[in-house]
């Protein structure tokens, strides 16, 4: 039990203590690193279980995930059709090849190998590129678009030598009726940054890259119903992104087609009517409010638009003084003039402040708080009551009325005749105009009314502001007696879109039929101011109302020297020219508005393009000469010929310059 060590050559006993001490110590040791290894071993066992077995199904999946890639199927955007199923904006197949970044590995190299085989532009890949880096890696950039068959034949051959390119059928939009509808229908393009800023929860179809979206007009306003929902769809793919194979396929569900209620007959004559000027014009349906057309001019090709209009064309454009752009005829807002005189009327009838017959002196202008306003005929038309102050456009008998009126209630019953409403049609910058108030000109220019503001607004001046929408839908008014709303989408899927006739304004009769007989004078009288524009045939004769809005103040020394004439002015000082009619007389079945920008007066300018507008949408076609005066018929029969050669092109340069 002892044990010996030698220490300096002699042979020495270890006690027994020492050694059992050691022993112990030793055996611990091995226990302590027995058990560190065990520990170790179980933790290992552990962690190799739950990675093997509890883990297994999610690596699984990322191993899965590794080969299977799922990507977004874009849908058919909805079509747009007329009134009679006319297409105004169908889709199109169109190739392109795109590239998937995080397929391709060396983009640059890929697009190199890619324009061996077809021809690429390189103002294009410059884009594609920039495009890609903004991009998430797993979306696919386009490279080339139109690309044509034998190319797309090429691309597929050299497949293998491409990873991450694909060649890919499309559809593209177009407008086969060209510049006929592009403020009606606006157009689509590729989205961008501040399209997705716009919204809360963009689509994820809005985030491919060049997926076309509605920019303006009803492609915008109707978005989210004609561009449907997207699909999806799993592909296998090899170790270099190429795809082998598609493995499942979930369709989306197309955009919705929607039926308008433009006439594509009637909505390519007005356009045609109004080429060469700068102007906008309005056919509404008197019963249910059905807009068959809808016209601004100059106009435009949509199509320019639809992959990104160059820079010269869109400053050919934007730099047109005559606005192309613009839809006139819901955004344009014009002191309404004359064709407002209805409205005063009204007014003063409703509130029984004046009698039909009732008779008001007009020398050429009336003293008003010390300021002479002056009527349009300057040596003044005398005795006038009701009838012949809109036959003969009076100013004075208007301004009488208003200073018995009031702006207060002159603005109401604009209001209730459509005018300071914002209408609901899927337009871009549908303008509210402007019936004012005191309260609106304490609040807007901080500033009191005076007396000399109402008597301007009886005219249809000073503040007084609508669009070419609004005074259709008042004319409507007037000739029905209805609250008539306009309305432009027929029906969605082929399901009716509710119609636009109202309830009855609860207006007295009598007082409409005043003013619907003093429209007819207007027209039909040798004395009114659209005589020379009347329609001859009995059964279809109109009523309206010339209008004629100064954009520019007349000095009391151009008085005294003499006005000077709109031909003699530079064309923006001119004024705005505009007409409202209903026809036929006795059953209305169409309201029209005509505003012509600077067109100089309402009955040279406006009233002849409004009655052959009335005089097409009530024949449906070119009218016999016989419902026009004799002294037009030659005229016209040479009008017809040309507008029948007039076909649906872009137009952007407007009248010639003045």
């Amino acid at each position: 039990g002892e044990r010996h060590w030698r220490q300096g050559g002699t042979l020495v006993k270890r006690p027994r203590v020492d050694t059992e001490a050691n022993h112990r110590l030793i055996t611990r040791r091995a226990a302590i690193l027995g058990g560190v290894q065990l520990a170790f071993v179980g933790a290992l066992g552990a962690r190799m279980q739950f990675l093997q077995v509890d883990q297994a199904d999610q690596f699984r999946l990322l191993a899965e995930e590794n080969r299977i890639n799922i990507r977004i199927i874009p849908p058919a955007r909805g079509e747009v059709f007329d009134r009679n199923g006319v297409a105004l904006a169908r889709n199109v197949p169109s190739y392109r090849i795109v590239i998937v970044r995080e397929d391709a590995g060396d983009v640059e190299e890929v697009v190199a190998q890619l324009g061996k085989i077809v021809p690429l532009d390189p103002k294009e890949v410059e884009r594609a590129m920039a495009e890609m880096k903004r991009s998430a890696p797993f979306l696919p950039i386009t490279f080339a678009e139109e690309v044509r068959w034998e190319d797309l034949s090429r691309v597929s051959v050299n497949a293998p030598a491409l990873p991450g390119v694909t060649p890919e059928v499309g559809l593209s939009r177009v407008y086969p009726l060209g510049s006929d509808y592009a403020q009606v229908l606006g157009y689509v393009g590729p989205g961008s940054d501040y399209d997705l800023e716009r919204l809360e929860d963009p689509d994820q179809l809005l985030r491919i890259p060049r997926f076309q979206i509605g920019k303006v007009g009803v492609e915008a306003k109707v978005e989210n119903t004609l561009r449907g929902k997207g699909g999806a769809k799993r592909v296998e793919v090899n170790a270099t992104g190429r795809v082998m194979r598609e493995l499942d396929r979930r369709e989306g569900t197309p955009g919705s087609d929607l039926q308008l209620t433009i006439d594509s007959k009637l909505q390519s004559y007005v356009q045609a009517r109004l080429t060469g000027e700068s102007a906008s014009a309005i056919v509404m349906d008197v019963e249910n409010g059905d807009l068959l057309a809808i016209a601004s001019a100059p106009t435009f090709d949509p199509n320019l638009f639809v992959r990104g209009i160059s820079t010269r064309d869109y400053a050919a454009l934007t730099e047109n003084k005559y606005r192309p752009l613009a839809s006139k005829s819901v955004q344009g807002a014009y002191p309404p003039g004359s064709t407002f005189k209805m409205i005063t009327a009204m007014a003063a009838l409703e509130e029984g402040l004046i009698g039909p017959d009732e008779t008001v002196y007009c020398p050429g202008h009336l003293e008003v708080a010390g300021r002479r306003f002056h009527c349009w005929k300057r040596a003044g038309h005398g005795w006038v009551d009701l009838q012949n102050s809109l036959k003969q456009s009076c100013d004075v008998y208007y301004y009488d009325l208003a200073l018995k009126v009031g702006i207060e209630k002159i603005s109401a019953m604009a209001n209730r005749f459509g005018l300071g409403v914002r209408h609901d049609v899927p337009m871009s910058a549908v303008v509210a105009g402007l019936t004012p108030t005191k309260d609106w000109k304490a609040r807007v220019h901080g500033q009191d009314w005076v007396i000399g503001d109402t008597v301007n607004a009886s005219i249809g001046q000073g503040y007084m502001l609508a669009s070419p929408l609004q005074l259709a839908v008042m004319t409507a008014r007037l000739a029905s007696g209805h609250e008539i709303n306009p309305r432009l989408v027929k029906s969605v899927d082929g399901v009716e879109q509710p119609s636009g006739r109202g309830a009855s304004m609860g207006m007295n009769e009598n007082n409409l039929r005043k003013m619907r007989r003093a429209m007819y004078e207007v027209v039909n009288d040798r004395r009114g101011t659209a005589y020379g524009s009347r329609i001859i045939e009995d059964a279809m004769r109109m009523a309206g109302k010339t209008g004629t809005s100064q954009v520019r103040n007349i000095t009391a020394a151009e008085r005294r020297a003499g006005v000077v004439r709109n031909e003699d002015l530079p064309w923006e000082r001119r004024d705005h020219a505009l007409f409202v009619n209903f026809a036929p007389y006795d059953n209305p079945k169409y309201a029209v508005a005509v505003v012509v920008e600077h067109g100089g007066g309402g009955s040279k300018a406006a009233a002849p393009i409004a009655r052959d507008v009335t005089l097409q949408a009530l024949y449906g076609e070119d009218p016999p000469l016989e419902a026009y005066p004799t002294k037009d018929r030659g005229r016209i029969r040479e009008q017809q010929r040309v507008l029948r050669g007039v076909q649906p092109v872009a137009n952007i340069t407007g009248k010639d310059q003045a």
